[in-house]
């Protein structure tokens, strides 16, 4: 486990108390792993070729990563800036301690074009507007085929309060953001998941390939 997360106020927050808070409401139960199953059988089918390697930006405890490692046979990949939560994923043995990465999107630990593919979920919409690009740099960066992006939408950029927070929250339209900013970028597909028959939280998802 190798790399230094590169500290925003942003990172600063998830890394101390509120982030340590979220590993509780982020819990490990049979309806939440349901609802992921569901969002990823439905995005992993949107890949042409299935990758060999699959990174997850913003890891938290793992269960994205729990979840594809019942429907994949890629080798996965986390970056996680708190330390609490890299803990539980390396405990739970979804992945290779070596895997697993102390790490930001804006640094991430390896090489160009290392892994097949890449996401973030709920993610995105926690990093300042400020710090978007970057972040999305560094995911394009090691990225070799394809990157999804599963995140809250709203058609032009808001900040929302976050549990009695403000500057924490950021919506937009995540998918138009990495097109205007990264010109070999193509879409393969992009969906809706509705909250009041998924258990989701009204995510808006997309997938894109790198050519």
């Amino acid at each position: 486990m190798t790399g230094d997360p590169a500290v925003t106020d942003q990172v600063a927050f998830w890394q101390g108390e509120f982030g340590d808070a979220y590993i509780n409401r982020n819990r490990n139960d049979e309806a939440i792993l349901a609802a992921k199953d569901h969002l990823w059988r439905t995005v992993m089918k949107a890949t042409p070729t299935p990758p060999q390697s699959i990174l997850e930006i913003g890891a938290n405890i793992g269960l994205n990563l729990q979840v594809l490692r019942q429907i994949t046979d890629a080798n996965l990949y986390a970056v996680e800036p708190n330390a609490r939560a890299r803990a539980a994923l390396l405990k739970a043995k979804i992945t290779a301690k070596d895997n697993v990465f102390a790490g930001t999107a804006a640094e991430l630990p390896l090489a160009d074009n290392s892994v097949d593919f890449s996401f973030t979920c709920g993610v995105l919409i926690h990093i300042a507007p400020d710090d978007l690009l970057e972040t999305c740099k560094g995911i394009h960066r090691i990225t070799k085929k394809y990157i999804a992006c599963v995140e809250y939408f709203n058609p032009t950029p808001v900040d929302i309060e976050y549990r009695g927070h403000n500057g924490y929250l950021f919506k937009r339209d995540f998918g138009s953001f990495w097109l205007d900013h990264f010109t070999d970028l193509h879409v393969v597909d992009y969906g809706f998941f509705w909250k009041k028959v998924t258990g989701l939280d009204d995510l808006t998802w997309w997938i894109f390939e790198k050519k």
